[in-house]
């Protein structure tokens, strides 16, 4: 049966466990390159770990002790992550933080972990995407830029339409699109206008701009009060810093709720209908991953998912032989062969 976790989260490791934590984050930002937001997230899981092990181990006095660890104290950390509620996908993802970490310490101190060998990630189905409809994303963006114009400024308004419209218009993050400089925005008069976007990881993908999304971002650059400098982001915040993601969420939710749209309906899921439309498209899934940045083409296959659901409804609503909407009989009595 797991322990009770420790309630002092300050209790200080023992000095090698920590050194060997601190070359794990090292690594993770030299060599695997990782994101401030991945690495606070990684942090977090081993530390949790950390600390439950402790607690179940009645203490752990160095490096050898917790590589020491036998399968039972790995499947009672993840049984307590269970009953704390925590879902499946959470618990496989610091599994594979915490193996992460006990990779580098056999790499670095030669001290493997043979109660990892046996164990298994709970297992657990990744939810398709939820993109939003091409008519729905037109009117998200424009809700929102109505909200944005509430705040007594047309800038803000044109933001609100440019932000959505590239999120839509060319699959970025949010976050990418935030992090974006004056550098980085193609200079006017480009033959084939592309941004470069330092995504996941610091890696970085070239994605092209069609002529709407060019044309919005450009009518709210030029009523942007704050200096559009290459030093400067391009998404700026009313006192010039840079655009807050809480506030462009802010303003996506009181959109939704305004159009009556479902909760799902998030600046991500424009990234969503991205896809979605290329691949509808017949776009190839190589391009669309290079196009979203996504490191495997799993990722990617998610999508075809829901192409597939969209030909279902498609052939469900235009055929006149199917009645899946209804569950009707495929024969109606008006087309039967006539009786012998």
């Amino acid at each position: 049966m797991a322990r009770r976790l420790t309630q002092d989260p300050a209790a200080p490791l023992p000095a090698d466990i920590a050194a060997a934590v601190e070359d794990w984050r090292r690594w993770l930002v030299a060599e695997r390159r990782a994101s401030v937001n991945t690495i606070a997230a990684y942090d977090r899981d081993l530390t949790q770990f950390l600390r439950f092990i402790t607690d179940w181990a009645g203490g752990i006095g160095d490096l050898s002790a917790l590589a020491a660890i036998d399968i039972q104290g790995f499947r009672a950390w993840m049984a307590r992550r269970r009953a704390d509620g925590l879902k499946p996908a959470s618990t496989a993802r610091a599994l594979a933080v915490v193996r992460g970490f006990y990779r580098r310490l056999d790499r670095v101190h030669g001290l493997p972990a043979p109660g990892l060998a046996g164990l298994s990630a709970p297992k657990h189905v990744r939810p398709a995407p939820r993109p939003v409809a091409a008519a729905d994303a037109r009117r998200l963006i424009a809700a929102a830029a109505d909200i944005g114009a509430e705040t007594g400024r047309d800038w803000v308004a044109l933001r609100e339409r440019a932000l959505f419209a590239l999120l839509w218009g060319a699959g970025l993050r949010i976050g990418e699109a935030l992090s974006l400089d004056g550098r980085d925005w193609p200079a006017p008069g480009s033959g084939q206008p592309a941004l470069v976007v330092r995504g996941k990881g610091g890696k970085q993908r070239r994605v092209p701009l069609i002529p709407a999304v060019v044309g919005a971002v450009e009518a709210y650059r030029a009523a942007c009060p704050h200096p559009q400098t290459p030093d400067r982001p391009v998404f700026t915040g009313v006192r010039g810093g840079r655009l807050d993601r809480a506030v462009a969420e802010r303003h996506m939710a009181a959109a939704r709720r305004a159009l009556g749209l479902d909760a799902t309906a998030t600046p991500h899921a424009l990234r969503h209908a991205f896809a979605t439309h290329l691949l509808d498209g017949g776009a190839d899934l190589r391009i669309i991953q290079d196009l979203l940045g996504h490191e495997s083409l799993a990722t990617t296959q998610r999508y075809t998912a829901v192409a597939t659901e969209r030909m279902i409804a498609a052939y469900a609503a235009a055929h006149p032989r199917a009645r899946l909407r209804s569950g009707e009989d495929e024969t109606d009595g008006t087309d039967r062969p006539p009786q012998t």
